[in-house]
């Protein structure tokens, strides 16, 4: 029996990500190869440098930076397909070198190398699921990113137990928890030319057929003549016409053309954004437990992203991490002990009570910490990569993504420098930078950002043509029927490369009005 199309595309974008697994591996996996004796011993009298430490880490988020500007030349020459291949290759030559190395700078390179290729794959992933889905569930495609990374971080804090544990002082202690990282890649580099290319990169690249018969593969087992099909193959000529008149894509239109520049602002922001809410300072707190909780959260957002919009849940996940940062401070601040048990002495309360209401404190900071970490992976992180990978034109997505996609490394290794000293400088007020941005992103996104569900991918440059510069409280801050823009592909009730104007979670059947429940 053959796969229903969604379940076959669903498929293939969730495969497309496992390069996420190695991205979100390498975050829990590092933490635990660190304080191994043997790693230690191997790097030599320079890892006494508190600096370079901090660089084995750091080095691989600069390496995902300067993966960018190479990724979006790739995708836009040899396909999507092929540039994440390329990613993956790059990946294993980093990994071998990492499990492989003999002193620091062999660390070094193998860190920075396995950022590059880790850098590629994040970011065509979701650009690829974003070009490959249903319109009724681009969302869920787009945020399997964050939850692959999920699946990589919880197998981390498990892995890097069990051969602490269990080969403590050994050369296999650190080694094999690095080696594990290259597995992911080994099935993506072989299998990923397998998956069908992107449509949109096939028709922007003039190859109409194929497009259109990769079309009936992802969305009508292999009938090229299904309306849903043609219709789709319609949508996306006519983009590619009005395009013509621009001529070749070019950085410089990011820059130039307004509804351009607003989405390429857009996106950079609430990339940028993500690491101002503090995920990297509170995620290593409680691992074990957060990696679930992380993970739970995770496929949340891929159950329910397409029916709650995009907007919502961003608004929300970062309104909530605001107040866990607050509740944070206030504990911080009243009580020290809370994180620094020694800053305070039994004496001072008598010891029954003071036991107690340590653990009263640390048990709220716990939970805060845990419902901070829900939020933020159910809202904020899968959102910042699926947002930005269905908003720009298939002529300038790989070169808008690359950009945005930096903003995200660019400033978790900003945050990832300055937290140590922050903390030994300021103590708990660093914790109110967190409290306040979360708010002021809130606040943001709220004002500015247009809801994309249920409009075809097709739509975005009239959406954000049309849409005014403060959208709340207008009709582009409204959810709309996730179903509504495949029903219209399949119906043909859509106008080529424009806008279509719906009523949030209404549609036309038979002729007659009906309201659609959103399940």
């Amino acid at each position: 029996m053959a796969l229903s199309p969604k379940v076959y595309t669903w498929l293939c974008g969730l495969f497309a990500s496992l390069g996420s697994i190695i991205f979100g591996y390498d975050l829990g996996v590092i933490a635990g190869v660190l304080p191994a004796s043997d790693f230690q011993r191997v790097m030599g009298s320079r890892f006494n440098n508190s600096n370079l430490q901090g660089l084995i880490v750091s080095i691989f988020v600069l390496g995902c930076f300067f993966g960018m500007i190479p990724v979006a030349y790739a995708a836009d020459y040899f396909g999507r397909r092929i540039t994440i291949q390329i990613g993956a290759a790059v990946y294993i030559f980093g990994g071998a070198l990492q499990t492989g190395a003999q002193n620091m700078d062999m660390m070094l390179v193998g860190r920075f190398f396995a950022g590059f290729g880790v850098g590629i794959m994040s970011d065509l992933a979701p650009l690829y699921q974003a070009e490959i889905a249903h319109p009724s569930i681009r969302g869920r495609l787009t945020t399997l990113q964050q939850f692959m990374l999920g699946i990589g971080a919880f197998t981390a804090s498990w892995v890097t137990y069990g051969c602490s544990a269990g080969l403590k002082h050994q050369p296999s202690e650190w080694r094999i928890p690095l080696g594990i990282q290259i597995i992911p890649a080994l099935p993506l580099i072989s299998f990923i030319l397998l998956l069908p290319e992107s449509p949109r990169w096939l028709a922007e690249k003039g190859r109409m057929d194929e497009a259109q018969a990769t079309l009936a593969r992802l969305h009508a087992n292999g009938n090229i003549d299904d309306p849903f099909v043609l219709s789709q193959v319609k949508d996306i000529q006519a983009d590619i016409y009005k395009a013509k008149d621009i001529g070749e894509s070019s950085w410089t239109e990011l820059f130039t053309v307004p509804s351009n520049f607003r989405r390429l602002s857009l996106g950079y922001i609430l990339q940028f954004s993500v690491q101002m809410t503090g995920s990297s300072t509170r995620i290593l707190l409680f691992q074990s437990i957060n990696s679930i909780i992380a993970l739970l959260g995770e496929a949340a957002c891929v159950m329910w992203i397409d029916a709650t919009g995009r907007r919502g849940p961003m608004i929300i996940g970062n309104v909530v991490s605001g107040l866990s940062f607050v509740v944070g401070a206030i504990l911080m601040a009243r009580w020290p002990g809370t994180v620094d048990n020694n800053a305070v002495s039994p004496r001072a309360f008598g010891e029954s009570d003071f036991y107690s209401a340590a653990l009263s404190r640390h048990t709220i900071l716990r939970i805060s910490t845990w419902v901070f970490n829900f939020f933020f992976s159910s809202c904020i992180g899968p959102l910042s990569w699926a947002y930005p990978a269905e908003i720009y034109s298939t002529r300038t997505r790989a070169k808008a993504t690359a950009i945005t996609s930096s903003a995200s490394w660019i400033s978790n290794f900003f945050i990832a420098q300055v937290t140590p000293p922050a903390f030994l400088g300021i103590g708990w007020k660093y914790y109110l930078v967190f409290a306040i941005c979360g708010h002021t992103n809130a606040l943001f996104i709220w004002a500015f950002f247009p809801e994309t569900t249920g409009r075809r991918l097709e739509e975005m440059d009239a959406l954000f043509e049309n849409a005014p510069l403060f959208v709340a409280g207008t009709q582009y801050a409204k959810v709309g029927d996730h179903r509504a823009a495949e029903r219209d592909l399949r119906q043909g009730n859509f106008k080529p490369g424009d806008l279509t104007e719906r009523a949030p979670h209404t549609h036309e059947e038979g002729g007659k009005g009906s309201t659609e429940k959103i399940e």
